[in-house]
Formats: structure tokens, C-alpha cells, sequence
């Protein structure tokens, strides 16, 4: 049983290392696509390879969809993929107790899990607290896959575990998802990250964080996208507006986020 962790991040100089940080341990190998970044992440990536060598593979693309080919050739092995964003930051120990689990058998039966979210409004480092909304209600955006299911993931991928043709093994299918947070309270779980996704993840963000479409949204290309971006145009909703829809449901919790801070540099 392999975990390659696999990154896609243009322009997160506030939070990547934090982010990798979390989860390198979780992982086999862990490989990050530069998409060009213009703020100071690709210098951060450089000092974090040189510190961990050939665990953490980094490259310069060009291209979103050069993530998903890094790791292409882990379908039908016992690997499972961990997608990781560069505002997306792990409890690094929780995620220790979960590759037991997952090295156990727990989930072999299983396509993809997700877990439990906390989508963060206010970060307060010095009270160990975050202010936002859990996922439950909100949709989870973890991403952990299990490439022994597949024969392949071909096609036109806009990014690393987006889009493309999936290839099932016999006896798998895409309902094969479990959703661990579902199962567990955000204090007992295993699998549970804070979304840094109302923060700036940039410093040329300058406050304006919200307004920046994500790479799905930048490169969309299925109707409901296009005819979303078009709407948007006309003066519809904002790409602000749409991340409050999705992030924001339910009430605000405060959270404490000390086991978090393990990993912070």
C-alpha cells in the first residue's frame, strides 16, 4: 500500500508550506504542479524539495491538466492518490491514525473518501481558533481516491482528479464514496482540514481573495460552467457570491485548531 500526494497551486505563497507540511508525512511521495505561479510559491517549493529530496517531487507546468499526468500510472495499483490544495491544511496527526486504517484494509472496498471540513472565515493563531462553516452542512472538497479501483484515468482532465474517463475494475464504481464525515464529529475524525478558502492564499491577493476563481472555474469547459461564467458577465453572481453558496451553508462555528499548529512553519 503506497499514498502519493499530488498538488496543483498557482500563486499560494501564504499557505502551500503549510499545507505540504500536513500531509507530506501522510505520504509515500508527494508530487506539486507549479501552474506558473508569479508570487513567491515557486521559491517555497524549490527550499521544501531541496529539505525533503526525492519525496517531494515538484515541477513548472504550463498546464492545469499536467498534474493529472503525474500521476496517471498509479491506476491499478494498490496506491491511493491524496489531492491536497494549496489553502487546504491537515491535521497531521489524525492522518497518521488514517493510514492505519487504510494500511488495515478498512476502505479497500472502497472508490474515494472524504472527510470533515471546516471552511474558515477568521484565522486567530495566537488563541489556536478558527472561525467557519463545517462540512457537514457544507459539501466536502477532500480528496483521497483509490487507484487499485480504476484500470485507468484517460481523457481530458482539466486537473489532477477532475474530469478525464475513469475506468472501473470489476466490482467498483464512482457511488463507491464514503464519507467519513458523516461517521465522525470534526473533534473524533480522522480525516479533517481547515479550508483556508475565504483567507488571501496569495500575497499579491491583496484582500481580495474571494474574487479569485479556482482552477476548475478558470478552465471550465462543461455547459453548466460556461453558462455560469456567462451569467456572471452579464452581472450575475460573483465568484465570491458562488464560493459563500458552497463554503458558507450553516452556521458559523469556532473551532479549536491547536493539533493544526504542529505542523504550521
Amino acid at each position: 500500500m503506497k499514498i502519493v500526494g499530488i498538488m496543483l497551486v498557482r500563486d499560494e505563497d501564504r499557505f502551500v508550506e503549510w499545507a505540504i507540511r500536513s500531509a507530506i508525512d501522510f505520504c509515500d511521495e508527494f508530487f506539486v504542479c507549479d501552474h506558473e505561479s508569479q508570487d513567491e510559491t515557486a521559491v517555497i517549493l524549490r527550499r521544501l524539495a531541496r529539505e525533503y529530496g526525492r519525496k517531494l517531487v515538484v515541477r513548472r507546468c504550463r498546464k492545469s491538466g499536467d498534474s493529472h499526468k503525474m500521476i496517471q500510472a498509479y491506476a491499478g495499483t494498490p496506491t491511493w492518490i491524496f489531492g491536497v490544495d494549496g489553502d487546504e491544511v491537515y491535521d497531521s496527526s489524525a492522518l497518521a491514525r488514517l493510514r492505519l486504517r487504510i494500511a488495515a484494509g478498512e476502505f479497500a472496498r472502497w472508490w474515494a473518501l472524504f472527510g470533515n471540513v471546516l471552511n474558515v472565515k477568521r484565522l486567530d493563531l495566537a488563541a489556536a481558533q478558527a472561525d467557519g462553516h463545517l462540512a457537514p452542512p457544507c459539501r466536502s472538497m477532500t480528496k483521497l481516491y483509490n487507484f487499485a479501483a480504476i484500470e485507468s484515468w484517460d481523457g481530458r482532465t482539466v486537473e489532477r482528479l477532475h474530469g478525464g474517463d475513469i475506468r472501473f475494475r470489476s466490482g467498483f464504481d464512482a457511488s463507491l464514496r464514503l464519507n467519513l464525515h458523516d461517521q465522525s464529529s470534526w473533534d473524533e475524525a480522522d480525516f479533517r482540514c481547515l479550508h483556508l478558502c475565504f483567507l488571501d492564499r496569495s500575497s499579491r491577493d491583496a484582500g481580495n481573495s474571494q474574487s479569485r476563481l479556482n482552477i476548475m472555474d478558470r478552465h471550465a469547459w462543461s455547459i453548466e460552467k460556461l453558462l455560469s461564467r456567462f451569467r456572471s458577465a452579464l452581472g450575475g453572481k460573483s465568484a465570491a457570491s458562488w464560493k459563500e453558496e458552497k463554503y458558507a451553508r450553516g452556521p458559523m462555528v469556532t473551532e479549536s485548531i491547536a493539533p493544526f499548529l504542529a505542523t504550521r512553519p
